[in-house]
């Protein structure tokens, strides 16, 4: 039986559709969950929130998302042990909404960045990282502007770390994921690195975790 993933839409999103074909490749169902309802949708395993400019990222970068009604399904399912991946802005909403630790501020540059990333494992016990040894090296592409993880990098469960810490993260943290470990968001975009013609499937490493 196919694993059923919502995928999570908020006034602004858009990587959705990216999201919906990257789970689809792996074999899921996807199912569109819309930000004003009250409920996830009926028999979802896992949940996916997308990248994109939730409320145009005014105020905090998801800080009016984490308070949209959806958000307390999505707090109900993870504390019964669902696993949630955030991926970029949906990172930004996890955070805000408390289901991880830190914040996202601001990139070090000073502005918006676009380019292929190396990350590296820096836990193999997590759902996300399936098959990998700590150290591990996987390849990503990030964009954004206000992606630097800033937090206590001693008490997070860091999942994943930039080789080259271009955006200024704390630790140059590109991933973590609570305590229990089902609940993870990360900067980089897993989606679009999904089909080798994009020049990297390593995203399905990730994503696979939706779906285990």
């Amino acid at each position: 039986m196919s694993t059923t993933v919502a995928v999570l839409r908020f006034p602004g999103t858009l990587d959705h559709d990216s999201a919906v074909r990257a789970v689809e490749g792996l074999g899921a169902t996807a199912v569109e969950a819309w930000h004003a309802d009250a409920a996830l949708p009926a028999g979802t395993d896992a949940v996916l929130l997308p990248g994109g400019f939730s409320y145009g990222d005014h105020l905090r970068c998801g800080a009016i998302a984490s308070r949209a009604p959806i958000m307390g399904a999505v707090r109900r399912h993870a504390e019964a042990g669902g696993r949630v991946v955030g991926i970029c802005n949906g990172f930004q909403v996890l955070c805000e909404a408390g289901l991880l630790p830190g914040a996202l501020r601001r990139n070090s540059t000073l502005s918006f960045v676009c380019r292929q990333m190396e990350l590296e494992v820096a836990d193999d016990e997590t759902p996300w990282t399936p098959g990998l040894e700590t150290g591990a090296v996987i390849s990503i592409p990030i964009k954004n502007n206000e992606g630097a993880w800033y937090g206590d990098a001693g008490t997070a469960r860091v999942v994943l770390r930039y080789r080259d810490n271009l955006l200024g993260s704390t630790d140059a943290v590109a991933g973590v994921a609570n305590a229990a470990g089902n609940v993870m968001g990360l900067m980089p975009h897993p989606e679009e690195a999904c089909d080798a013609l994009l020049g990297s499937t390593d995203g399905q490493i990730v994503l696979a975790g939706l779906i285990a």
